[in-house]
C-alpha cells in the first residue's frame, strides 16, 4: 500500500485554517468554499484592520458591517439557497468570522444566526416570504431579545415581560438586558408572556416605537465592542401582524434555542483557531535567550494542547451540523457541545495568553481579544451549568431543574 508523505509543519491555510484532520475537506461546494474564501479576504483586508481600536474604544464601526453584508453571505453568488442554509455552511461561516474576532461574529450572527432563525422558525409562511429577503439583504436588521435583568439562565418560568391583547393591536411591557446589537436595530424580536393564556409570544418592536428606551450597557471585559444593550418597554403597541405566529409556548422558544447553541460552539470552535494562530505568529518572532520561542519544548507543548482543543471542536462541531442538515436536531447534543467547547475554548486562550507572556495582556498580539471574548462565549446562550443539566437530563432521565 502507497503511502502519502505529508509535509511535517502544520499549517493554517484558506478560510478554515489549520485542519490537521481534513475534517472540512469535501464538505463543502466550490462555490461554497469560495465564498468563504472571499469573506476571510474581506476580513483581512477590511475588517482585522479595525478590530484591535474597536476593542479597545468599545466601539463596532460601522465599516465592520459595511464590509461584510456587500458578500450575500445568507445567499452568496453561486451557492444553492439549500447549502447557504445549511448548518454546515452558516457553522463555517460563524467558524472563519470568530477566527478573525468574536464581537464581529457574535454582531453578525445577531443578524444572519438568531434574528433569521427567530423569524424563519417563528414566523407564518406569509411572514417569512416577506421578511427573509429582506434580512438576508440587510434591509431589515433585527435583534433576539429574549433575556431580562432579572431572569438569564432561570427565563423559561421567570420571563416577565408581559402581553396583553387590545383589539388587534398588543400591549407590551417590561425590560430587557444583555441584548446585542439592538441599539441600531430596525426591530427587536421581544419575548413576551401573554397575560391571557400565559404562553411566550414573540412580537417585531420597531426600535423607534413610542415607549421603547434603549441604552447601551458599558464597563464591560468581554466582547467590548458588540453593543449590548438595556432597554424598557412601556405601553408598547403594536399590530397582530407583528407577532410572529408560530411561537405560541416556551417550547417553540426552546427550538429556536437549542438550534443556535450549536452556532456559538462553532463560535467557540472559531476563536481558540484565532487564538492558537495568533500564539504561532507571536512565537515565530519573539526571540528569547537568544533564540525564537518557537524552538522552546514548553512552548511547544502548550501549542500542541491548543491544536488538539481546536482539532477537537472542529470535528464536534462539523458532526452536529452534519446531523442537523439531515434533521436530527437535539437538544442535549447541541448542550453538549457549546458546554464543552466553550470550555475547551478557555483553556485554549489560557495558553495563547501564557505563551506571549506579557504582551499577551495587549491588543497588539491578538491574544488578549481572544483571552476576553471567551468569558462572554462560555456564559451566552446557555451557561456552563445549564447545558450541562441538559445533558445530564438526556443521560439519566432525571430533570435536576427545579
Amino acid at each position: 500500500m502507497s503511502k502519502e508523505l505529508r509535509d511535517p509543519e502544520i499549517t493554517a491555510t484558506g478560510a478554515i485554517g489549520l485542519d490537521p484532520f481534513e475534517f472540512a475537506e469535501g464538505k463543502l461546494s466550490d462555490a461554497a468554499r469560495a465564498a468563504l474564501e472571499q469573506l476571510q479576504i474581506a476580513l483581512d483586508e477590511s475588517v482585522k484592520p479595525l478590530v484591535n481600536e474597536a476593542w479597545d474604544t468599545a466601539t463596532m464601526p460601522p465599516g465592520i458591517i459595511g464590509a461584510l453584508a456587500p458578500l450575500g453571505l445568507m445567499s452568496p453568488e453561486g451557492v444553492t439557497q439549500k447549502e447557504a442554509d445549511s448548518s454546515l455552511f452558516k457553522g463555517f461561516r460563524t467558524y472563519v468570522l470568530a477566527r478573525t474576532d468574536v464581537s464581529v461574529a457574535t454582531v453578525y450572527n445577531a443578524q444572519a444566526g438568531l434574528f433569521r432563525a427567530t423569524v424563519r422558525m417563528g414566523g407564518s409562511p406569509e411572514q417569512v416570504a416577506e421578511l427573509d429577503p429582506k434580512i438576508r439583504d440587510f434591509k431589515l436588521t433585527g435583534v433576539f431579545a429574549l433575556t431580562e435583568p432579572e431572569h438569564g439562565s432561570d427565563i423559561a418560568g421567570g420571563l416577565a415581560t408581559t402581553a396583553t391583547r387590545d383589539g388587534d393591536e398588543w400591549v407590551i411591557t417590561g425590560h430587557k438586558r444583555w441584548i446585542g446589537g439592538a441599539v441600531s436595530a430596525d426591530v427587536l424580536a421581544v419575548f413576551a408572556r401573554d397575560t391571557a393564556d400565559g404562553q411566550v409570544k414573540c412580537f417585531l418592536v420597531p426600535r423607534a416605537a413610542e415607549g421603547v428606551a434603549i441604552d447601551t450597557i458599558t464597563g464591560k471585559v468581554s466582547l467590548r465592542p458588540m453593543q449590548n444593550a438595556d432597554f424598557t418597554l412601556t405601553n408598547v403597541r403594536v399590530p397582530e401582524s407583528a407577532r410572529l405566529q408560530r411561537i405560541n409556548s416556551w417550547r417553540d422558544v426552546s427550538e429556536i434555542m437549542g438550534t443556535l447553541r450549536a452556532d456559538v460552539a462553532w463560535i467557540a470552535a472559531g476563536l481558540q483557531a484565532g487564538a492558537l494562530e495568533a500564539a504561532i505568529r507571536y512565537v515565530r518572532e519573539r526571540e528569547q535567550f537568544g533564540r525564537k520561542l518557537a524552538g522552546f519544548q514548553l512552548i511547544q507543548e502548550k501549542l500542541a494542547r491548543m491544536a488538539g482543543n481546536v482539532v477537537a471542536s472542529l470535528g464536534m462541531v462539523i458532526q452536529i451540523s452534519e446531523l442537523q442538515d439531515r434533521g436530527v436536531y437535539s437538544d442535549a447534543n447541541s448542550s453538549l457541545a457549546k458546554m464543552w467547547i466553550a470550555l475547551r475554548a478557555r483553556e485554549t486562550v489560557a495558553l495563547a495568553r501564557e505563551v506571549a507572556g506579557g504582551n499577551g495582556i495587549v491588543l497588539d498580539t491578538d491574544v488578549a481579544r481572544f483571552f476576553a471574548d471567551a468569558e462572554a462565549v462560555y456564559s451566552y446562550e446557555g451557561t456552563h451549568e445549564i447545558t450541562s443539566l441538559i445533558v445530564g437530563r438526556a443521560l439519566t432521565g432525571a430533570s435536576a431543574f427545579v
